[in-house]
């Protein structure tokens, strides 16, 4: 595992009887555009909730995830941690199942079955033959709409939580990506860890946490998102049983996270974590655009280009032709209303200097135009090839069909999406790395240094 609201989401019962029972709605279906011989249907039902699935003819194989629409950026500080640690807790036991009962009865069938957090969502997921998948999707509905938040399992799995923050800290590779968002995006929800803080979690009650499930677990904004061999109306079926009694025809459809007016605090220039590590883990990077932004395509190719394989720049000048890292990459991450974009390498202490002034000239490279047009259809080509090929499974393509709903309100198709790709040029490229590089940049590094060592280095 990884890591809202009330399990009776409609009017109260004399609410109910002091109004006229409203008009019964019927679902809502459309077919998608698909991809492979497949077929995508979203049906909205009445109350709100989407169910979106894609067949795969040909497997054998399902995956079905619940996706909430919460994450840590909604937690407020005295609650930081509360949505990875709740995605804990609803594998703790249900009114109707205990945590074993769950744990047996997916094993009995060779399920795969867990959850991960993310700043603005969370998953509830398994992956089981086709012919258990009303089985999955009953266990899963379960879970997310009747877990039980008993005192101790609070207790249990607020130490499993401490331990896995103690397993970051013990790994610089993570832990210098919470600390570049830290330095990135200040102490702002989507600035703070997803895991939390030893304080919060050592802090927060079975109170705030079961509040937090019941104020925020709302079916409206939920996505059931389904991939594999599966027939799409026996689907809706099991959902709408499983669902009954929260799908309020009263209730909207949830709309996707939109971008807001947050005011973030200046970039931190340079941010150092003292650790006494064997190797040294940098990042250097700026803020980026919002996933509603549709630039968010060249920046992949930028991205890939920059750090994407073995023939980008960042990998050849410094592994290849000086040898002085092992992983070298970029990467970008976007958010409702702001993104994300950087370079990681990992090296010896001794050479980090040396790492640094390259990252710095590659990228004051890029933002003055020096990638090529061969550089860009490399890019191209490595993000073309990361769309398809991510898409072999069922487990895959239940997650892009999950986080399209939930994130856009949408699902675009294959053809659309390699097509945008296909339209970025040279000239946008460099338009947009001028844009991204010639901001305040911020360098978090993580190794056995001192707080001032890198000061004026980028």
């Amino acid at each position: 595992m990884t890591s809202r609201r009330s399990r009776s989401v409609g009017p109260s019962p004399a609410t109910r009887a002091a109004r006229p029972a409203p008009p019964r709605l019927r679902a809502r279906t459309a077919k998608l555009p698909a991809h492979g011989g497949g077929v995508i249907t979203r049906t909205t039902l009445p109350g709100g909730l989407r169910v979106i699935s894609e067949a795969m003819p040909g497997v054998r194989s399902a995956s079905i995830g619940v996706w909430v629409p919460i994450g840590s950026r909604d937690e407020t500080p005295s609650v930081a941690g509360a949505s990875h640690f709740l995605e804990h807790l609803l594998f703790k036991g249900t009114s109707t199942r205990s945590g074993l009962d769950i744990a047996r009865t997916m094993d009995s069938v060779g399920g795969e079955f867990n959850a991960f957090t993310e700043k603005e969502h969370t998953c509830y997921y398994a992956t089981v033959l086709d012919r258990d998948l009303s089985l999955a999707i009953d266990i899963i509905s379960d879970v997310v709409l009747n877990a039980t938040i008993r005192s101790e399992d609070v207790d249990v799995e607020r130490n499993v939580v401490l331990e896995e923050l103690a397993m970051r800290d013990d790994d610089p590779s993570d832990l210098v990506h919470d600390e570049f968002a830290s330095a990135l995006f200040g102490d702002s929800p989507v600035g703070r860890p997803i895991l939390g803080s030893v304080e919060s979690i050592e802090s927060i009650s079975r109170a705030q946490v079961a509040g937090y499930y019941h104020r925020r677990y709302q079916t409206n904004e939920m996505v059931v998102a389904v991939a594999g061999n599966v027939e799409h109306a026996a689907v809706v079926n099991r959902v709408r049983a499983n669902f009954a009694g929260r799908l309020d025809p009263a209730q909207a459809t949830g709309a996707p996270r939109s971008g807001t007016a947050t005011r973030y605090p200046p970039i931190c220039p340079t941010k150092v974590i003292a650790d006494d590590t064997e190797q040294a883990n940098i990042i250097l990077g700026t803020r980026a655009f919002s996933r509603h932004d549709d630039r968010r395509f060249i920046v992949g190719v930028l991205s890939a280009a920059l750090g994407g394989g073995m023939s980008s720049r960042l990998f050849q000048s410094i592994r290849e032709e000086r040898g002085l890292a092992y992983s070298v990459y970029s990467f970008g991450g976007s958010y409702a209303d702001i993104g994300q974009f950087g370079v990681y390498a990992g090296c010896q202490p001794a050479k980090v200097n040396q790492v640094i002034e390259l990252m710095v000239r590659d990228l004051s490279a890029v933002a003055e135009g020096a990638l090529t047009e061969d550089e860009i259809q490399r890019g191209k080509g490595q993000m073309r090839g990361g769309i398809v090929l991510g898409l072999e499974d069922a487990g895959s393509r239940m997650t892009r069909l999950g986080k399209s709903e939930i994130c856009y309100g949408d699902v675009l198709g294959l053809d659309e999406l390699l097509a945008r790709v296909d339209s970025v040029t040279r000239d946008q490229v460099t338009d947009v790395a001028q844009q991204l590089l010639s901001q305040p940049r911020c360098l978090t590094v993580v190794g056995p240094f001192g707080e001032h060592d890198f000061d004026g280095a980028v």
